[in-house]
């Protein structure tokens, strides 16, 4: 972090603002004219990182209501943990100085959804590409049908939104068991973490796991 960029705390309450004005149907659009994006060609300094789904509904600076130059994003389905997940978010901390790791799952996920059916006895076999992506998610699936403790077994009996926010924990503590250097920032108070979900319908990025000081709470 640079001695001018916000805190962690700052940065998680200025996206909790962009992201309520998003939800109110308020956006501001800032930061995205021409003179913002002439200025942006000699260098970038973003507030924060944003790890999240590649689903098209979540387009992160839109959520967010952000501009150019104000996230540093990264994404795939299912937002999934992977040396190259792990090395763009480590120039971001290391390089850009972000004080803040924003890793953003969501309901009604198809990687998750993927996940789930992969467990069926009768599942279809998935392209090998598709199922090294969606892999990761089956533990948390396998979590969530032995905490329902009524036996639940086909698709429809398992909670996907429980899978989802089970996930997002593994992916929050598989990011920090992975990269050395995130979890130091973390611990000297450079970087925080929050692991949210997207409501799809709502528009609302709901905090569910927090990591650092990104809240008052913390």
């Amino acid at each position: 972090m640079t001695s001018d960029g916000p805190s962690p705390r700052k940065a998680w309450a200025e996206m909790q603002r962009g992201n309520a004005r998003f939800v109110a149907g308020e956006p501001r659009h800032p930061r995205q004219d021409v003179e913002r994006r002439n200025l942006l060609a000699a260098g970038q300094t973003p507030r924060a990182a944003l790890f999240g789904c590649s689903d098209s509904r979540l387009a992160a600076e839109i959520i967010f209501d952000k501009g150019l130059g104000d996230l540093f994003v990264v994404r795939n389905a299912g937002q999934v943990i992977s040396d190259s997940v792990i090395g763009s978010l480590e120039y971001a901390v290391a390089v850009l100085g972000v004080p803040l790791i924003v890793v953003l799952g969501h309901d009604e996920c198809g990687a998750v959804n993927a996940a789930i059916e992969s467990t069926q006895l009768d599942a279809p076999a998935l392209p090998p590409h598709i199922w090294r992506q969606i892999a990761p998610i089956v533990p948390a699936v396998r979590r969530v049908i032995q905490q329902s403790g009524n036996g639940a077994s086909l698709p429809l009996e398992i909670d996907a939104e429980q899978v989802g926010r089970e996930h997002l924990r593994d992916t929050v503590a598989e990011l920090l068991h992975s990269s050395e250097l995130i979890s130091e920032a973390v611990a000297e108070g450079r970087l925080a973490i929050v692991g949210a979900n997207y409501r799809l319908a709502e528009g609302a990025a709901v905090p569910d796991i927090v990591v650092g000081a990104a809240t008052d709470e913390a």
